[in-house]
């Protein structure tokens, strides 16, 4: 599982986290508008970042699914527009996973598309090919605790984020649920991101978490988000009978100050 240590500014006393996944650039349906609104969003408002949670590019192959004929992009330019649209967000990228429309390439040919979009933002340390968990630090506490590797600043405020680009779940909403839930069977985190099931989705849990080091436990809430994609309706999923798919993807809202965690659609 790779871990990606991220320490944000200290007096950054909230943050907004907002999802890029299932995009589907080059697919005809995809609403380029929409992902280009969210784009200039995140770019311009200071406290915002994003994570980047596969299918960012649709990639029909002669072998794969979906029609390679429609598609407004060939895999190739694909690839470049998407290295275009989130170059100037780049610095605000906390991770990119690697997804199921990606990974038709690298099944075929061995060649790793996410993998190369990562290396043209500069990213590579912040990319997998599978899950991550993430230590997001940020702020500083407001009840005065100090850190511990005696620097004799406030301990900054951190949250453990699992995200993966996800599979599975079915055409039902019930089945898509059991999948995000699922992901609390794997590790102890924070917050949950899944994508693939284009449902957009918010709920907690609560969980009792030990302590080894206190001999303590702790009842808290745990944050499920599973994210939307942003594709008009037609083409493969009016072929084969799916539901339309709301595009309103959750955003997490994290406190600077003190552990609280939220998201809405």
């Amino acid at each position: 599982m790779k871990v990606i240590k991220i320490d944000l500014p200290r007096d950054l006393e909230k943050m907004e986290i907002h999802t890029f996944a299932d995009e589907h650039l080059g697919d005809m349906c995809c609403d380029v508008k929409r992902l280009m609104q969210r784009i200039e969003y995140v770019k311009n408002t200071p406290t915002a970042y994003c994570i980047l949670n596969g299918d960012i590019i649709d990639n029909a192959t002669r072998s794969s699914i979906g029609d390679t004929y429609s598609q407004e992009l060939t895999p190739m330019n694909q690839l470049k527009r998407a290295v275009e649209i989130f170059e100037p967000i780049r610095d605000k990228i906390l991770c990119i996973t690697h997804g199921n429309h990606e990974n038709r390439t690298y099944k075929s040919e061995g060649i790793n598309l996410s993998a190369l979009i990562a290396g043209q933002l500069g990213l590579s340390e912040r990319y997998t090919p599978t899950s991550a968990i993430l230590f997001v630090r940020v702020g500083e506490s407001a009840e005065g605790y100090k850190e511990t590797n005696g620097s004799g600043r406030r301990r900054q405020i951190c949250y453990t984020i699992y995200t993966l680009h996800g599979s599975g779940g079915g055409r039902k909403e019930g089945g898509k649920v059991n999948r995000l839930a699922d992901l609390a069977s794997i590790v102890d985190a924070d917050i949950y991101i899944h994508g693939h099931t284009h449902l957009p989705l918010v709920f907690k849990e609560s969980f009792f978490r030990v302590s080894g080091s206190n001999s303590s436990v702790a009842l808290v809430d745990k944050l499920f988000l599973n994210t939307a994609a942003y594709l008009d309706y037609g083409g493969y999923g009016d072929k084969a009978g799916f539901k339309p798919a709301s595009k309103a993807s959750p955003v997490i809202y994290l406190n600077g100050l003190k552990r609280e965690m939220s998201a809405k659609l």
